[in-house]
């Protein structure tokens, strides 16, 4: 039974190493198919079709970022429009203070659009993501380094309900997993 870590500190999860890709694709339904949540795979390259095989759902950074260009466009409007035809109607060489005044205000609108999606893309994806994480107790693991050259590895995290160090290593075992691990750390 291989451990990596502190002992004294809590299960991270169990790891499991697999010869190639299609070997990880098959094991991911499987863990899928057995109703785990919380889990990832690890290979040198993407896998097409992996976030299907691992069940997961579309990403709602699309529709955060899209919160963050309306935004921004709105702002644009509301900056724009609120002193020139609001505030301060001021009418230089016959130009209009009300909607018809767009086109002048359109490169700002269209550039606030792009700047707040941009911003909001970045520290979402970021947030998301759990960035920025200095060290992960996979690190530890000796094997995983292997992970940007030529491995394909499984973890199931400790906080999946389903969890059982045990059932987790028989399942990894059975999926064909080689040196199967648990790690220790936080």
């Amino acid at each position: 039974m291989n451990s990596i870590g502190d002992k004294s500190a809590p299960v991270f999860g169990v790891a499991a190493e697999f010869s190639c890709a299609r070997d990880l694709y098959h094991a991911a339904e499987k863990i899928r198919d057995a109703g785990f949540r919380r889990w990832d795979v690890f290979s040198p390259f993407p896998i097409h079709g992996m976030d299907e095989a691992m069940g997961m759902r579309r990403s709602l950074l699309g529709k955060i970022v899209f919160i963050g260009g309306l935004s921004g466009f709105l702002m644009a409007v509301v900056l724009q429009f609120g002193p020139s035809s609001v505030l301060y109607p001021l009418v230089v060489a016959g130009k209009p203070t009300n909607l018809f005044t767009v086109p002048a205000f359109f490169p700002i609108m269209f550039e606030m659009t792009i700047l707040f999606s941009a911003f909001t893309a970045v520290f979402g994806m970021l947030i998301m993501n759990g960035l920025p994480r200095l060290n992960h107790a996979l690190f530890n693991w000796d094997r995983f380094k292997k992970v940007t050259e030529d491995k394909f590895f499984v973890a199931i995290e400790s906080g999946d309900p389903k969890f059982s160090e045990r059932a987790v290593r028989d399942l990894l075992e059975s999926l064909g997993g080689t040196n199967i691990t648990t790690i220790h750390g936080d």
